[in-house]
């Protein structure tokens, strides 16, 4: 049975796009079937695989309006097997308003990725940079969340909503939903802000801290702009090494 992973946290520039891309695709490296999900409306995720978001034949917002099942909406993503993508783009965001009326809505996502879960190790969600109606339905679709938190000195801003959100939607719409853990971003060693920003992190909240700590990299900068993973645009990077270790962190705890 698939492990459905949440990536989400709903202040911006956190690196939660970086680690749904560069996490799945070092997954399926390691030989795990996996299928990504991009919920945010901006397609980041999805260009950062290589597509050409304004060119999609199918999306996740036919998924949402009930117009294709997961399966038709899914593509290859090239050079990396193993993994499949369901893509995302501006259309996303009139979903909200188009579902407005719609008994169960939360439950949308749900429903559809159940008929295919089971075909793949793990379900990777990348959830909008906001708590709307497309991040509940990716928090009712998975077993727990990831939370990327950047090495800055904002770390902590949001981090109680969004922990107060997972409760929330734990104790009304997902009995089984849990807070994965944290994973840090954006790591500057050279500087005491992010060792800082680490130590406050851990001593403020009450969840699982991974030992992997994601660096400031340029090669991970520059990797989406080329359409491709961290692991195929630069094998030996820091980055690279840095994702390849958390995928080990991941399989191990999951």
């Amino acid at each position: 049975m698939g492990t459905v992973l949440a990536i989400a946290n709903q202040k911006g520039g956190v690196g939660k796009t970086t680690t749904a891309i560069n996490l799945s695709a070092c997954l399926a490296e390691k030989g795990k079937k996996v299928l990504v999900i991009d919920t945010d409306p901006q397609g980041n995720t999805t260009s950062g695989f290589g597509l050409n978001k304004n060119e999609l034949e199918t999306s996740i917002y036919d998924l949402m309006l009930g117009e294709n099942s997961a399966k038709e909406c899914m593509v290859e993503v090239e050079n990396i097997p193993g993994l499949k993508l369901i893509p995302s783009n501006i259309d996303l965001s009139g979903a909200e308003i188009q579902l407005i009326d719609e008994n169960n809505k939360e439950y949308i996502l749900r429903d559809a990725i159940d008929y295919v879960k089971d075909d793949f190790d793990y379900v990777i969600i990348d959830c909008p940079p906001s708590l709307n109606m497309l991040t509940i339905n990716a928090m009712t679709t998975a077993d727990s969340v990831l939370v990327p938190i950047q090495c800055e000195y904002y770390a902590l801003e949001g981090i109680a909503q969004l922990m107060m959100t997972i409760d929330l939607v734990h104790d009304r719409l997902n009995d089984k939903l849990t807070m994965d853990g944290v994973v840090f971003t954006m790591f500057d060693g050279r500087t005491n802000l992010s060792n800082e920003v680490v130590e406050s992190v851990k001593n403020s909240i009450q969840a699982h801290v991974y030992e992997t700590i994601i660096p400031r990299n340029v090669r991970l900068a520059e990797a989406p702009s080329h359409g491709l993973p961290i692991n195929l645009y630069d094998s030996k990077s820091a980055g690279t090494e840095s994702y390849r270790k958390l995928a080990d962190e991941i399989i191990a705890r999951h």
